[in-house]
């Protein structure tokens, strides 16, 4: 693209891909950054919810589409991570999709049920290893990210935990209430309420510093675990070969807005924290969090759905 057009963009409205139905978290995600982007950029930005594929039918929109600036994709860390050895794709998650800055980030918990004879992490291992194959951790479905998780904890911990899929993180944490299974890797702001009731116990969280919705809680980190960064997180991405003027000006204009409080505030209240890069960190992370998915994925035997 010649620099004078680069100079001019955007000069029609852009097509942000979310991964994924209305409702969620990513759905939720675009729509408290978009409008921000469309005043600070002077177009629109259109949200296209393209579900279906565990992510991979936006990814491949995008990855597809002309590199001119105006398709994006809001990626979702296991979309970009996991699913290159889950599926089989007919385009490079790497290759194919040029990294932008991440946006946001939200850690997991690990909590248990009440009756479990541990009160922190510690002492949880110790049981575990006692009884081989003695606790159940749910999920909401197979190859999801808290599965991932409580798998990779498994894996550092040298325990081992049976885990049962439900469809959905709400019938996951259902179960653990009821004490169905003992053990969930959760998201923080929906689990603080059930550890402050008695209901659950909480032993770490998992980003790389204690969370600001739960700072009591020291991280896995903090216990042992070093590396262990693992959460949901979000990234603005673009198809491969798009000019690097327009990718500075996406950068720019998205770090601008990821620091305004009241998009802070919007982050918070979904339990998530505010989290840029540089296109070149993110590429960093994609390519570390792919190589370590790709490791537990075979060693737990999992297979895509």
């Amino acid at each position: 693209m010649p620099a004078l057009a680069a100079d001019a963009y955007p000069t029609r409205p852009i097509r942000l891909l979310v991964p994924f139905a209305p409702g969620g978290g990513s759905d939720t995600t675009a729509r408290i950054l978009t409008p921000k982007l469309h005043e600070a950029m002077g177009q629109a930005w259109v949200v296209d919810n393209r579900g279906g594929a565990g992510g991979n039918l936006a990814a491949e929109i995008v990855a597809k589409a002309n590199p001119d600036g105006y398709t994006l994709f809001l990626g979702f860390n296991t979309i970009l991570t996991v699913n290159p050895t889950l599926y089989k794709l007919g385009f490079s998650m790497e290759k194919d999709l040029a990294p932008v800055t991440m946006l946001a980030n939200a850690q997991y918990i690990m909590v248990v049920h009440q009756s479990v004879p541990a009160n922190n992490l510690k002492d949880f291992i110790a049981v575990a290893k006692q009884k081989p194959g003695a606790f159940n951790f749910s999920s909401g479905g197979t190859g999801t990210p808290l599965h991932l998780a409580a798998e990779l904890f498994s894996k550092r911990a040298g325990i081992k935990m049976t885990h049962i899929a439900y469809k959905g993180g709400g019938p996951a944490a259902a179960a653990l209430l009821g004490g169905e299974v003992q053990v969930l890797f959760a998201s923080i702001a929906s689990s603080m309420p059930h550890v402050k009731s008695g209901r659950l116990k909480a032993f770490a969280t998992t980003g790389t510093r204690r969370s600001k919705v739960a700072p009591e809680l020291p991280t896995m980190i903090e216990q042992g675990f070093p590396g262990f960064d693992v959460g949901s997180w979000y990234a603005f991405l673009t198809p491969a070969n798009t000019p690097a003027a327009i990718v500075r000006r996406l950068r720019d204009e998205s770090l601008k807005v990821v620091a305004m409080p009241d998009v802070q505030q919007s982050l918070s209240r979904q339990g998530m924290e505010a989290e840029t890069s540089t296109p070149q960190e993110l590429a960093a992370r994609i390519k570390n969090e792919t190589a370590t998915w790709a490791q537990v994925i075979k060693e737990a035997g999992i297979k895509g759905e």
